[in-house]
């Protein structure tokens, strides 16, 4: 007799039952399921952002790059753009660069109070995001950063840290240690190690971990209404807009970014690769 696979317990009177996994078509059906769910948004607003009617209509009456063409002609939408991608180009610069030097610490180095130093590291990404705002708005008052460019990259750089620190950790990780042990044996001071063993192996995933960084900083937009003042971002500006009225020119930016974010998270799948984080089958 056939036995179906699953998991075998035992009940509070002793006797063993067998819980069955759900067949393969069950399975199946909620993959897809779960997956037309997350991409059914992104199928209705690529459409409707090629609309040639005046409103939100989908689906769309006519093909047109109006809304395209609003984006690029407008200098609001513009400077909101310039402004994301110097902050997130700066803020993924330092957070790649201070939570590649946590990363190696916390993974070579043996010292008191490590996991505890880790966990800080890592906070960031369990705290609320009002509940950061918050404190950096309170902080940035005192220090008279409200509204500065300064502000905002650090606010966002700190935001970045935790991504990097756990890519980079796990790049660490699996870089084999007796690699710079043999290079150190041979007379290579660490400056020598670190800029013809480390660099040239880590490189790809700390290139992967600058650009998490960057999608990190670029969609922020909570910090960013507290600390940026009456200053815009693409998200900031996208929020404000919708208050406003429904400017179907939004349609437009959100195809853009999502194109950008499926060709970045690809690069970052293939850097990561390529740093052997992930492996081939």
């Amino acid at each position: 007799m056939a036995v179906r696979p699953g998991i075998a317990v035992a009940d509070a009177g002793g006797a063993t039952m067998r819980l069955a996994w759900p067949n393969q078509l069950t399975v199946t059906f909620v993959a897809v399921s779960a997956l037309v769910f997350l991409t059914l948004p992104i199928v209705i607003v690529v459409p409707m952002s090629f609309s040639s009617a005046g409103t939100l209509i989908f689906p769309p009456p006519g093909f047109s790059l109006r809304w395209y063409q609003s984006f690029f002609a407008d200098p609001r939408w513009l400077q909101a753009a310039l402004n994301s991608v110097l902050i997130a180009s700066a803020a993924s610069l330092i957070a790649m660069l201070l939570g590649t030097i946590a990363a190696y610490g916390l993974v070579r180095g043996t010292f008191p109070g490590k996991r505890l130093i880790e966990a800080n590291f890592i906070a960031p990404l369990v705290v609320p995001p009002v509940g950061k705002a918050v404190a950096l708005y309170i902080a940035y008052a005192k220090l008279g950063l409200i509204g500065s460019f300064v502000g905002l990259i650090l606010a966002h750089a700190i935001l970045g840290v935790p991504y990097v620190v756990l890519l980079m950790s796990v790049a660490i990780r699996s870089f084999d240690q007796r690699i710079e042990q043999v290079a150190a044996s041979l007379g290579a001071t660490f400056p020598t190690i670190l800029r013809r063993v480390l660099l040239p192996n880590l490189a790809p995933s700390a290139f992967a971990a600058w650009i998490m960084a960057f999608i990190v900083s670029f969609d922020e937009i909570i910090i960013t209404f507290f600390v940026f003042g009456r200053r815009e971002t693409i998200p900031k500006r996208m929020f404000t807009s919708l208050e406003q009225k429904v400017d179907p020119t939004i349609t437009a930016i959100a195809t853009m970014l999502v194109v950008v974010s499926v060709v970045t998270l690809i690069a970052v799948a293939l850097l990561l690769r390529r740093g052997g984080v992930l492996r081939r089958r």
